[in-house]
């Protein structure tokens, strides 16, 4: 019998997210995501609108991010590609997010802040997605050089990482190993 997952037809859209971390100035990192939709057919809006086959969504987010505190200090957004230009008038709604620390909870506190109707979903969603990656090129940052990760640091970025998946899992072989090394105590 074949899988219904050999017998896939032809592609009607794809979403491409990509996030890339640079450094900016020693102290913060700049995290870049693209969001891109294509659709590979035309297709038509509940409002019975035409769409070309192409991309439908190209925008771009970066932010500034501390590498001392973990704060996004700065956000720029470009959309390069939206369906409606009504969509730009959402350009600004990630403002909210200056200030907040990349750390547990921020996705809550991001979709709180400029989801929704204050906000777009695919910014809020290229954000989200960016979160976690941005943590990976703060780590990639400060693990360049041996006295890049201290042992202060080391705890902080434990606390992270704790219950993030099974490999981090509290209780779990991985870290009861480095809570022991790092000296943490629950």
């Amino acid at each position: 019998m074949t899988s219904v997952w050999k017998a896939k037809g032809k592609k009607l859209h794809t979403r491409d997210i990509e996030v890339a971390t640079y450094d900016c100035d020693g102290q913060r990192i700049i995290v870049e995501g693209t969001l891109r939709d294509r659709r590979f057919q035309e297709s038509h809006g509940i409002t019975g609108e035409r769409f070309p086959s192409g991309v439908v969504h190209h925008m771009i987010l970066r932010l500034l991010v501390n590498c001392s505190t973990l704060v996004i200090e700065d956000v720029d957004v470009d959309l390069i590609s939206v369906p409606r230009e009504l969509c730009r008038e959402t350009m600004d709604s990630l403002a909210p997010i200056k200030g907040l620390i990349l750390t547990k909870g921020f996705t809550a506190k991001a979709k709180r802040l400029a989801g929704g109707s204050k906000g777009c979903t695919h910014l809020v969603e290229l954000l989200t997605a960016m979160a976690p990656a941005a943590f990976q090129g703060f780590a990639a940052y400060k693990s360049q050089s041996p006295s890049g990760l201290n042992q202060e640091l080391a705890k902080t970025m434990v606390k992270y990482l704790v219950n993030t998946c099974h490999a981090w899992r509290e209780e779990g072989p991985f870290v009861e190993s480095l809570k022991d090394k790092l000296d943490i105590h629950s």
